[in-house]
């Protein structure tokens, strides 16, 4: 068994659960802790068990409810040293045994070995995650300005990708932000759009990747529709679209499906 599970997505709030027979981590906890543990409960995974919770970054819609959640359910949390400077406020909460750091090597957590990686983002030292369980691959990767090779190469041959597809380009110059925080969105340190996600796994379905989920999309300046239609599109434009097995959508609300690469 190696299932993973969105818990939520979206730019109000993020939180994954990767799980195999023995160990369950999850990817960020950027909802309160009572919402982490109804989406939890809901399928059947007791707060108690959670192995560890890694951090992308300090942002609020990844961390607001990390301490809390950590404290209540003696949970070990891991992040990168800049990322733990970044988030003082929710470090203050958790008990000191359960501050752990990591670097851009990997480091395991139970039967779960997880390999960090550099993205480009407007936080202290924003990661991606490679996640690996008895040689299979899944990749967790969202907050992206831009997409560069060393993302590509860290992506290659996983066979489970969440990837960030945050906004659709004309929705968001018609969309009431300001100036200012549009051009930080589509800026090299922002966001990635549907078209640009839907670029990126045109090519990883090359290179192996057979399940997509996309995700962080944006409730102003995108719709779930439209992003999986844009990446669908892109896919068949490219005769691709048969090598993907399944393309889903993260809901920002709730539960997505489970997927077993096992």
């Amino acid at each position: 068994m190696f299932k993973f599970c969105s818990l939520y997505s979206g730019s109000s709030g993020n939180c994954s659960l990767v799980q195999t027979e023995t160990t369950k981590i999850l990817i960020d906890a950027g909802e309160s802790t009572k919402k982490i543990t109804e989406a939890l409960n809901s399928i059947n995974v007791d707060p108690k068990d959670i192995n560890g919770i890694i951090i992308t970054h300090e942002h609020s819609d990844h961390t607001k409810g990390l301490g809390n959640f950590s404290k209540k359910y003696n949970t070990p949390v891991y992040a990168n040293k800049e990322t733990w400077n970044a988030m003082l406020t929710q470090k203050e909460k958790i008990q000191e045994e359960n501050i752990n750091y990591f670097t851009f090597e990997e480091f395991k957590i139970g039967d779960i070995e997880i390999k960090a990686f550099p993205i480009p983002h407007d936080a202290a030292n924003p990661c991606g995650f490679n996640i690996y369980h008895k040689k299979k691959k899944m990749s967790i990767v969202t907050d992206i300005g831009h997409m560069n090779k060393e993302i590509i190469s860290n992506l290659e041959k996983s066979s489970f990708l969440l990837l960030e597809s945050n906004y659709e380009p004309e929705v968001l110059k018609c969309s009431p932000y300001p100036y200012l925080l549009k051009k930080r969105i589509e800026g090299p340190n922002g966001h990635l759009s549907n078209i640009d996600a839907g670029k990126t796994i045109s090519y990883l379905s090359r290179c192996g990747l057979k399940n997509v989920m996309l995700g962080h999309l944006s409730k102003e300046n995108n719709f779930p529709e439209l992003a999986y239609k844009t990446v669908l599109n892109e896919l068949i434009e490219n005769k691709v679209n048969e090598n993907i097995e399944s393309l889903n959508v993260a809901s920002r609300y709730g539960v997505s499906q489970i997927i077993d690469i096992s």
